[in-house]
């Protein structure tokens, strides 16, 4: 049985006292929509845009956290000059890109692949499925903890596997202390992660495909090479895209994964944006530069992902 706002309205009207209860058979349709979401809508305002619009206050200000007495003053655009020509900054930005540029497509690649083979319903498909998932499902302090005994040269598995196949010592195998092998454990670790995530997201995008299709490029004789790249790849595309994008937008924010790894060393070959941030905002408590440095990250996420959105629908349209 199916209730209209109108009868809603009047079941709740007769629970309420009398004074109320005019009130509630006197709204509309939209008023009572209204009423219910605006809780909600509220509530998202004060976590989301009152956070954003401080922030943006305070990035033109030379305003310090440690020092909430001392007077506030208008800075102009200096704290936004300083980040923009900030060497420091810039070397970070790059760190970040590396990592965004290789998880993305190390995840998007291993991920659709496995997405492409449980799509086949092989037995068992369920049982591996689960197992995939698993490591999507764990805290990153237990997989940055679990990762950094993996790492470690003289009783780590990866070292000793490492070993194996490449006939160095363990003892040189320094994933997370050598300059040049630190930055690729954490794309290692990320990717360990997150790929059945992208698996999920594409494994959608597989089984949305109508069988009749397949069906109709085998009587036009189509072999399954030509099957999967002109009617799997197109029509999972969106999905893939989608994927890339969440991942992308995550990827960019890395912080606890690095931070329970490397805390951005040795030296500062693995610290990233965030990290950058993080000490810019609690140690050096420069909150106003922190804050302008934030803007500009949040500008640079939102314009490449609206570019990449805007993308992704002419892909749907298609």
């Amino acid at each position: 049985m199916t209730l209209s706002h109108s009868s809603i309205a009047e079941t709740a009207a007769m629970a309420t006292p009398a004074p109320i209860a005019r009130r509630v058979r006197g709204l509309s349709d939209r008023a009572i929509a209204w009423a219910f979401i605006a809780p909600a809508i509220t509530l998202l305002l004060a976590i989301n845009i009152f956070p954003l619009l401080w922030a943006i206050y305070l990035s033109f200000t030379n305003y310090r956290a440690n020092r909430p007495n001392a007077a506030v003053e208008g800075v102009g655009l200096r704290n936004y000059e300083r980040v923009l020509t900030d060497p420091d900054i810039w070397q970070a930005m790059q760190t970040t890109a590396h990592f965004v540029f290789w998880t993305i497509v190390l995840q998007t690649v291993i991920g659709f692949a496995l997405a492409y083979f449980i799509d086949r319903k092989f037995r068992g498909h369920a049982f591996w499925t689960t197992i995939i998932l698993i490591p999507m499902m764990l805290s990153p302090a237990v997989v940055g903890n679990f990762w950094r005994f993996l790492y470690e040269p003289q009783i780590g598995l990866f070292a000793y596997a490492a070993s194996m196949v490449t006939g160095i010592p363990t003892s040189e195998i320094r994933m997370l202390g050598d300059v040049s092998l630190a930055p690729w454990a954490i794309i290692i670790v990320d990717t360990w992660m997150w790929t059945p995530y992208v698996m999920l997201i594409c494994l959608a995008g597989l089984r949305s495909i109508p069988d009749y299709i397949y069906e109709a490029a085998e009587v036009d004789r189509a072999s399954a090479w030509r099957q999967f790249w002109s009617i799997t790849v197109p029509m999972a595309l969106p999905f893939i895209m989608l994927a890339v994008l969440f991942r992308g937008i995550e990827n960019f924010k890395m912080f606890d994964m690095v931070t329970l790894l490397t805390g951005g060393g040795p030296g500062s070959v693995t610290e990233v944006a965030s990290i950058t941030l993080k000490r810019a905002a609690f140690e050096s408590w420069a909150t106003g530069r922190a804050s302008a440095f934030a803007i500009i990250l949040f500008v640079a996420v939102f314009g490449l992902a609206n570019i990449y959105v805007k993308a992704l629908n002419k892909v749907k349209q298609r």
